[in-house]
Parts: C-alpha cells; structure tokens; sequence
C-alpha cells in the first residue's frame, strides 16, 4: 500500500477502464501468485476481493516481468502479494487501518487502484519465502527500508529484492519493503476495473 495519491476527481469509470489492464498469471510471468486479499489471511481477517485475479497496467506488467526474469536467473523467485486494487477494497482498508504511512486515504486513492503496483517477495529455490523481518502487511517500523535493528541476512534479503525491482524499473517507498510503483505512478488515472471487484458488506 502507499499513501501517494491523487484527488478523487481522478477517478475514471468502470466503462472508461475496461481494457486498461491485463491479468498476471504463471503463463504470461514467471512468479507464484498469492493474493492475500481474495483469502482470510490479511488485515481485514476475511477475503476482500471477489476473484482472485492479479492485473496490472501492461506498463507495470512489463517491468514485473523483468523483474520476475532478473529473479529467475538468481536462482529465486517473485511472490505477488497484490496489484490492482479497487476502489471499494482501498475504503475497506482505510477503514480499517487509517494510517497514510501504510494505506492510502481511500478518498484520495491508491496507486495500487491505478494498476501500477505491486506487492512482492522473493521465494528460494525450494519455494520458501525469504526472511524479511516481518510478514506482509506488517504496520510497524521494522517493515520500513534502512533499518538498523534487523538481522544481517534479512538486510540482505531485503536488497536483493530491492535490487531486482528497482532494476526493473519500479520504485520502492519507504515504510513497506513489499511495495513497489512505476516511479510516474501519480500520472496514471484511477481505475475501477471490473477484472477485480470487492465483496461487498
């Protein structure tokens, strides 16, 4: 999640957004998809998303297949945590949790809602995720970069992805080690793209 973001004047409609995404799968990206929000295990302790689909703007999708590459030659492999999200998620979110380090002021929107970020980690060769310091979605400190209280190994855990995605072409922010944007993210519209829907309650 990130709290950059645009007013909501920027959002466009379900019709107008139809065909600005493409779906992430294994076939088209070599990464393991774990969409958290489609399941109970995430912050709001029930699935958020009604399919469990993973897209992104095709320019977001290029870099992650980059970045997926790039993994792949080091022996690794990406896990995709999110992507698009919509609106109605970003509100049950902030809900939730209306802390602007961490999650987007659902009023202003998401860049995630723009389609242009991703939530990763790395998986080792036997398909174990790799040390962190903490889990996803972790809202503490320890999940911000340049920490100087975390292990040794997890340090370098956490500049190789780094590495990866910022070679690929995303950028990082600063208080999540999983997210990653296209460092132009607040120039893209935000979406309301019916590829991924929120249940509703």
């Amino acid at each position: 999640m990130t709290a950059d973001a645009l007013p909501e004047s920027s959002l466009v409609s379900p019709a107008a957004s139809v065909s600005e995404l493409i779906e992430i799968t294994p076939a088209t990206h070599p990464v393991d998809i774990d969409l958290v929000y489609a399941t109970p295990n995430n912050l709001a302790g029930r699935p958020v998303y009604a399919q469990a689909r993973c897209a992104l703007r095709p320019q977001a999708a290029a870099c992650l297949l980059k970045a997926a590459l790039a993994a792949q030659r080091a022996g690794y492999r990406l896990r995709v945590f999110d992507a698009y999200r919509p609106p109605r998620a970003q509100q049950i979110f902030w809900a939730l949790c209306p802390d602007p380090r961490y999650i987007a002021d659902a009023n202003l929107g998401s860049n995630h809602t723009r389609g242009v970020a991703v939530d990763v980690t790395l998986l080792d060769e036997k398909g174990a995720a790799l040390d962190m310091g903490t889990g996803f979605d972790a809202m503490e400190d320890r999940s911000h970069h340049d920490r100087n209280d975390l292990a040794a190994g997890v340090q370098r855990n956490r500049c190789l992805l780094l590495g990866i995605m910022l070679r690929a072409g995303f950028r990082s922010i600063n208080t999540e080690w999983w997210h990653y944007e296209l460092p132009d993210s607040r120039s893209y519209a935000l979406l309301d793209d019916p590829i991924v829907t929120a249940v509703a309650k």
